[in-house]
């Protein structure tokens, strides 16, 4: 814990050597020192107001060996703590009200204050997807993806805006202040106009241009780097963010691990866990974890997305001229937008879609997951639940938890990385059901089928229904096999116990808020929690969003349960072995099949056409030697071999369990 320090009125002779060194003071009454402080460090400085010096010996260390004193030359400081070991250079205006900790370095900065009473960007309201400001977000330093999730999707609740605005509005006035802090360990340098902006520990900010009224909410594990050419106002950013090379940002939460860079430009948007813009724009866009974009000519607008990667030229329509842009698009979870895509909002893109072309009619496909959306003569075409045999798709969901930048102990987002989940499976069963139905009614010559502004070929149809058919046997065969490991199952009454759930807690639909998957039922009840005013604290909050995503398992072993039973036509009590059994031999064939598709998707990537542009000034074999030393053989492929380890492993296992079940009815039988 810091000891508090104890300040005295600086000694005659030490104002008299301050004076001699070019320093001067409207009241050097008002000038005050630890005991350990050592005059000559003071050069060239202009004091004003009340101002507290910390101990400035010792030294600093700067790239290419330069070593310096602490202390304090050529600045002029206004009613300011500094603390130890501080290093202040080549201030060219001033810095006023500010409380700079230990070990803090600025140099050359143009202008540093705080004016007036200010919340540093807390309370602010973000005006996402709907440009005229119907769907604002109060933004705070500890904004999870679904806190915000709410505030922008339920304001038909208006007791649960009023609550959770409310709750943030007292933590922006708790942190009120009309002085700022720097914290420990932070360098600001070359920097140019800094106003109503608190940093917090080991911020490491170079070359930005302007930072106005907001929060740096760095710290030892995790440190914000803020570089050059930079322009941010109203703004909140968490631990792990950078923001760098020309980026403006207005009117924005930038959650932990996100990066924004090269000439990134966005205003009224939120970006949750490791989102990245580079280049494009973004405005009043809902960026979920992972929502990336790369691309100059790239603009999202007015949209939700999350684990979604535009690709460039990427382009939404908010308005069409009427009543300005209060439209709205959502692209759910997973999602990828080619090069020049084009999507006319509102619509709404199911989780999992490839979307290829331009769309100009309002689609909503939310009901056909792991689908290509692709743009014919105009037209937009969907190919159902063909993105499962992607190896595009797998590698995304393998990639994502290893691409994770948090390293602050506090997550504020909880992230659900799983490709199948009861709320992509049941996706997948409205899905089946709308495709069968449309089989049905159009009968059996019917080569091409309408659904909400799409067209469908028949090929396409049945491949979706066979391809989702697949994914729920995968899903609940790998359900079923991970709640018999957790049980000690020796006989048939062990094995049905085990597959009772231990409550309800998870039944029917669910939702996605922003990467915490989770049942209806548990986000009423959290939402008539925070309309009773149950929930005292915005922490409070926070906690129930983190149980809710820590108890997933159960919640989905809940779900999976009825599924069992809707697909074995049994209740759980009269299941017998063979069900079981039958069922687990249906997941080997689907996981096995599924594999198979994505076996020969990645063969694809080593196709002779693949090799085009390889082999520069040489024949097909110089092609084919260069292909294997750039990109390896398919044979070699990590992805390739974990897919045939994964193939492998999983027939293991179903075999074990078919043993285990075996053995468990031959005892039954004696």
């Amino acid at each position: 814990m810091k000891k508090i320090q104890e300040y005295r009125t600086l000694t005659p002779p030490e104002i008299e050597t301050l004076k001699n060194q070019g320093c001067a003071a409207t009241d050097w009454n008002q000038i005050f020192a630890v005991d350990s402080f050592i005059p000559e460090n003071i050069r060239n400085v202009q004091f004003s107001g009340c101002v507290k010096i910390g101990n400035n010996s010792g030294t600093v260390e700067f790239s290419g060996g330069i070593v310096r004193n602490c202390g304090m030359y050529n600045a002029s400081i206004h009613n300011c703590t500094i603390g130890d070991q501080v290093y202040i250079h080549h201030i060219t205006n001033y810095i006023a009200n500010y409380d700079i900790q230990d070990h803090v370095i600025l140099e050359n900065i143009e202008l540093c204050f705080i004016e007036g009473e200010t919340s540093f960007g807390n309370g602010i309201k973000v005006s996402t997807l709907d440009e005229t400001g119907g769907r604002r977000v109060m933004i705070y330093d500890k904004l999870s993806a679904h806190l915000a999730y709410f505030l922008a999707w339920y304001k038909h609740r208006h007791c649960l805006i009023e609550e959770i605005e409310e709750k943030i509005t007292a933590y922006a006035e708790s942190v009120k202040s009309t002085r700022g802090v720097i914290g420990e360990y932070t360098v600001i340098r070359n920097c140019r106009q800094i106003k109503n902006v608190k940093f917090g520990p080991h911020s490491q900010v170079f070359g930005s241009v302007r930072l106005e009224n907001g929060s740096v909410n760095s710290n030892e594990f995790a440190p914000v780097i803020l570089g050059s050419g930079i322009i941010v106002e109203n703004f909140i950013v968490s631990s792990g963010a950078e923001i760098t090379d020309g980026t403006i940002v207005s009117n924005c939460f930038i959650g932990q691990g996100c990066i924004l860079s090269k000439q990134y430009s966005a205003e009224n948007s939120l970006f949750f866990a490791n989102c990245q813009g580079f280049h494009g724009e973004a405005c009043s866009i809902f960026g979920g974890p992972y929502t990336v974009t790369h691309h100059k000519s790239t603009l999202l607008i007015a949209g939700m997305f999350s684990f979604c990667n535009a690709g460039s030229g990427s382009n939404q329509s908010n308005h069409m001229y009427k009543l300005g842009p209060i439209h709205h698009g959502i692209v759910e979870r997973g999602s990828k937008t080619t090069s020049d895509s084009y999507i006319l909002w509102p619509a709404k893109i199911g989780a999992f879609t490839l979307v290829m072309g331009r769309h100009y009619k309002n689609t909503d496909t939310s009901d056909l997951p792991f689908s290509y959306l692709i743009e014919n003569k105009d037209d937009s075409w969907i190919a159902p639940g063909i993105n499962l045999r992607s190896v595009g798709t797998i590698r995304d969901v393998l990639k994502w938890p290893k691409r994770d930048r948090r390293k602050d102990p506090e997550k504020l987002d909880c992230i659900n990385f799983n490709l199948l989940s009861p709320f992509t499976i049941r996706k997948m069963q409205k899905g089946l059901g709308i495709l069968n139905s449309l089989k049905e009614i159009s009968g059996e010559t019917t080569e091409v089928f309408a659904f909400r502004n799409t067209l469908i070929s028949k090929s396409a149809l049945e491949k979706g229904i066979d391809l989702y058919e697949k994914a729920i046997y995968k899903f609940l065969g790998n359900s079923l096999i991970s709640r018999l490991e957790k049980c000690d199952v020796q006989s048939l009454d062990d094995l049905l116990n085990c597959l009772k759930p231990g409550n309800d807690l998870g039944k029917d639909e669910w939702s996605d808020l922003a990467g915490l998957i989770a049942p209806k039922t548990e986000i009423r009840k959290l939402i008539k929690s925070i309309e009773r005013k149950e929930l005292v604290s915005l922490q409070e909050i926070e906690i129930e969003f983190k149980s809710m995503h820590a108890n997933y398992y159960d919640y989905e072993w809940t779900w999976a349960s009825e599924l069992l039973i809707e697909i074995t036509g049994k209740p759980i009590e009269s299941l017998k072995i063979s069900d079981l059994i039958n069922l687990i031999t249906k997941w080997q064939e689907s996981v096995i099949g599924l594999d198979q598709m994505l076996y020969e998707d990645a063969k694809k990537e080593f196709r002779l056409d693949s090799m085009t542009g390889f082999g520069m000034d040489g024949n097909k074999a110089t092609q084919k030697l260069d292909f294997e030393k750039v990109r390896g053989n398919f044979e070699s492929n990590d992805f390739v071999n974990e897919i045939v380890s994964h193939i492998r492993r999983k027939t293991i296992l179903g075999e074990k369990t078919i043993a285990k079940l075996a053995a468990i009815e031959k005892l039954q039988q004696n």
